[in-house]
């Protein structure tokens, strides 16, 4: 494939060629707006090998000199089904006179699949195979997390007022003194099939909330349609692990599943959720009040859901896949 600044695909370089046979290269090339010695190359090539010339050559070196030989990377698979480290590996290829370094040893651990040494059976083979965690129709799979962030001052923060501004050495003097501003924890929770998402800001990440909050963004996702949930995918946090909330989850039919410790990729379709909420909402405007930030939460809600194009949604709103129609609120929130 060419380029994307080539002036010219194989089929207009054969072109060119061609009429070089009877004109000279110097005015060819002036007709088409490359240079001589570029379209001198096309012809030589074109002479050689034919038409096959005229198709992009890869730009990798023949000879790569320093490239691990495929026997050494054939003792490293057999090493690694004994289960031993990249260290151990690389002392042992040492001593049997390969010059070969824990990084590269490592690198090819990566490439063939053996860098975990849980994810490998008896033999040394891989136990498993990387897939994707894929929701299969609405309400199958709703990934719920908090955000903890700092809530903001009145008058706004050192983001509306500089660093070193009367307003900051204020809040800094009553930091000294033992006020806090506190946290607001933003609960969110996000339907694995059509990404439509749900945020309300609250004042603490207790059971209680959190039992409150899953009964409030049922009846979001019900009013779009998603009447059944099927999973509620969370992390292990302490409002997660109390009975309360499993209750409260399989009371509606919905089992409740926890994540593997220290995984957040497990949960990823609402951490990805949480990241866009921060850079377009949450530190993208200059906030003068925590009420000011929270009560811009329900209008972005709308933008992201009904007029943010998603590429989960192949490049649609999320609203777009479900069979709810669209709100009247414009895409121009700011």
């Amino acid at each position: 494939m060419s380029h994307r600044d080539a002036p010219l695909t194989p089929e207009g370089r054969l072109r060119l060629v061609r009429r070089c046979q009877h004109r000279p290269i110097a005015h060819v090339a002036a007709e088409a707006g490359v240079s001589r010695q570029c379209l001198g190359k096309w012809f030589a090539r074109w002479r050689e090998h034919g038409d096959a010339g005229l198709i992009d050559r890869s730009s990798a070196p023949t000879n790569r000199p320093t490239r691990t030989p495929p026997e050494v990377i054939e003792q490293i698979a057999k090493l690694r089904a004994k289960k031993w480290s990249a260290r151990r590996i690389t002392l042992e290829l040492n001593q049997a006179g390969v010059a070969i370094s824990v990084a590269t040893v490592t690198r090819w651990l990566h490439r063939l699949g053996l860098h975990r040494l849980d994810h490998l059976d008896a033999d040394g083979q891989p136990l498993r195979a990387p897939g994707t965690i894929t929701a299969r129709w609405p309400g199958h799979m709703v990934h719920v997390d908090i955000k903890k962030v700092g809530r903001i001052p009145d008058g706004g923060g050192w983001h509306v007022h500089g660093r070193g501004s009367d307003q900051t050495r204020a809040v800094d003097r009553a930091k000294s003194a033992g006020a806090r501003a506190g946290y607001t924890y933003l609960h969110s929770a996000v339907d694995g099939f059509s990404r439509l998402g749900y945020t309300e800001p609250m004042p603490d990440e207790t059971a209680a909330s959190a039992v409150a909050f899953l009964s409030r963004a049922r009846a979001f996702f019900a009013a779009h349609g998603i009447t059944t949930l099927t999973r509620v995918v969370t992390d292990n946090g302490s409002c997660y692990r109390a009975t309360v909330f499993t209750r409260a989850v399989t009371a509606f039919g919905a089992r409740h599943q926890r994540i593997k410790p220290y995984t957040p990729k497990h949960n990823g379709k609402v951490e990805r959720y949480q990241r866009t909420l921060a850079a377009e909402l949450l530190y993208a405007h200059p906030w003068t009040s925590e009420e000011q930030r929270s009560d811009a939460i329900g209008t972005w809600l709308i933008h992201y859901n009904y007029h943010r194009p998603h590429t989960a949604a192949r490049d649609q709103p999320p609203a777009s896949r479900l069979k709810t129609g669209v709100t009247n609120v414009m895409s121009n929130y700011n």
